[in-house]
């Protein structure tokens, strides 16, 4: 029988109905009693580490989540976190990286609609994220509307629909019928737990001095001396495969002089699908590519945790480029 530890944070799928709106309420054990899964095949636990609005969400909270997980590590063979959906795909990216050698499956989950109401896709995306949590699998993944998403993939894509997650720029890992996972077969290998592990251990370290800031045409320039006053890092996200403006308002000098201050520079995209290339375009080869971190086709929400912890972990900029770009998915051929 599988040992599974659910872990509550609050959310929408925790809340009730107040004169202001809804609020995190429900401790973890009345949220456990709606799962629909069979006592003979999984043992379930319930843990409330925190109840709030995942709008309220912050990285030192990631690291709330992940030292409970690592003290109860030994004595569960899978873990699921109940989450509000607003900055779960934060929570899950970080938590990817956060965790080094992990070897059994994270599910991160929720609701768009509190678990208590007739119509919540609460008591489904809870039961599923269990039986996840009971695959032979290892990794952080974000289980909605019967997908199973791989962290660092995820972005929330609607605002009250039950399929509101998609997966960005690679497949869904597998999906649910009828209580049955069903994989993609092309990706399931790098997901299967391994034979041969080390010790879990957790990167404690992170900089949270980043922005992001998104391009409009005409943007003014001085924005970015505000960037190099104040904060380490900033995520660009530009035009198309990376255009970056050297028009009367000459951005793209003003991000090259945050780059020559050691700020961490992060070059992205706005749009969701396919990502980001340096030199496709003239306005997109403007900055140093041994300087400029390229993000490839990481969706922002993971940007903004890696690049967290890269900075907290690494002192040049050679070591954070080379761990931000490199990828933690892949798809073979």
């Amino acid at each position: 029988m599988k040992r599974v530890l659910i872990i509550g944070t609050g959310g929408t799928i925790a809340s009730k109905k107040y004169d202001l709106g809804l609020r995190p309420e429900l401790k973890i054990e009345e949220i456990i009693k709606h799962v629909n899964i069979p006592k003979d095949i999984c043992s379930l636990e319930g843990k409330t580490i925190m109840n709030i609005d995942s709008t309220n969400m912050t990285p030192d909270k990631w690291f709330v989540i992940a030292n409970h997980i690592k003290q109860y590590y030994e004595l569960f063979d899978g873990f699921v976190i109940t989450h509000g959906t607003d900055t779960m795909a934060y929570t899950a990216a970080a938590l990817t990286y956060i965790f080094h050698n992990l070897n059994k499956p994270i599910i991160i989950t929720g609701s768009q609609y509190p678990i208590t109401e007739f119509y919540t896709d609460g008591i489904q995306n809870l039961t599923e994220a269990v039986y996840f949590a009971m695959e032979n699998i290892t990794g952080v993944f974000i289980c909605f509307d019967g997908d199973l998403i791989a962290g660092t993939r995820a972005t929330k894509i609607k605002t009250r629909s039950y399929d509101a997650f998609e997966s960005v720029n690679f497949p869904v890992v597998a999906n649910i019928k009828h209580h049955k996972v069903l994989y993609d077969t092309r990706i399931k290998d790098q997901f299967l737990q391994k034979e041969n592990f080390n010790p879990l251990e957790i990167r404690t370290k992170y900089n949270d001095r980043i922005l992001v800031i998104k391009l409009i045409p005409g943007m003014h320039a001085d924005i970015f001396d505000f960037i190099k006053e104040h904060y380490d890092g900033v995520i660009i996200e530009s035009f198309g495969l990376g255009g970056i403006p050297d028009n009367e308002h000459n951005i793209a000098l003003k991000i090259n002089e945050l780059i020559e201050t050691g700020i961490v520079v992060v070059l992205t995209t706005q749009c969701l699908e396919e990502g980001v290339e340096y030199g496709v375009y003239e306005v997109g080869s403007l900055l140093p590519r041994d300087k400029t971190i390229i993000a490839g086709d990481f969706n922002t929400e993971t940007l903004v945790a890696k690049t967290m912890i890269a900075m907290g972990n690494f002192n040049t900029i050679g070591d954070i480029k080379k761990y931000i770009e490199k990828p933690y998915t892949y798809l073979p051929g």
